[in-house]
């Protein structure tokens, strides 16, 4: 199932992101997410050095994933509501497919931290760009768990954080336009300092 859109530029050009809670079946099958994943590996890299994972969350585990979410929600606010621990859990079983992106820089290597961090950002977009290629709509979530030592600790070490949370499946409706900014106010020509 590849998207119909005639050229590289049209996907750019549509690619938004629908959200997770609104996605239906199907999701990519382990052949279209292995591909999609490929896909994303495909991503700027200096140093060759793949620092960002991809981990994949079944169908079949979201409940214990709700329930340690659950758990580490507790555990960082006891104090929490039901209706806080019910969307913590249901975070956990939106969307058909849940790739969970990691950020794991080689700490020993000369390349500069920052510029490792920028590339596990790139494969979470290259991640949703080919999503989108293939027919699918995605979202990159991050909120309360993206920064929970807690939950990052369900899916690494303490040498990773969590880049995001990647839903894909299908659009449950048409996706509205988000209004994007003016170009005039994101892109400017660069002035030489005076000599």
């Amino acid at each position: 199932m590849f998207n119909s859109l005639k050229s590289p530029l049209d996907l750019l050009s549509t690619r938004r992101s629908g959200k997770a809670r609104d996605m239906v079946p199907p999701g990519p099958d382990e052949t279209q997410l292995r591909e999609i994943l490929r896909i994303a590996a495909r991503t700027p890299d200096h140093g060759k050095l793949a620092p960002w994972r991809f981990v994949t969350v079944s169908g079949d585990q979201r409940d214990q994933l709700a329930a340690s979410l659950r758990s580490a929600y507790l555990a960082e606010k006891p104090e929490a509501g039901r209706l806080e621990l019910e969307a913590a859990e249901s975070f956990a079983r939106e969307a058909p497919c849940l790739v969970v992106v990691l950020s794991a820089p080689a700490t020993e290597s000369h390349i500069p931290l920052w510029e490792q961090e920028l590339s596990a950002g790139a494969a979470c977009m290259n991640l949703l760009a080919a999503a989108h290629a293939m027919g699918f709509v995605a979202n990159w979530l991050t909120g309360w768990a993206a920064y929970s030592d807690r939950v990052r600790d369900l899916f690494g070490g303490p040498n990773t954080r969590i880049a995001g949370f990647i839903f894909i499946g299908t659009a449950s409706r048409d996706l509205e336009e988000r209004p994007r900014p003016e170009l005039e106010f994101v892109v400017s020509k660069w002035a030489p300092p005076a000599a």
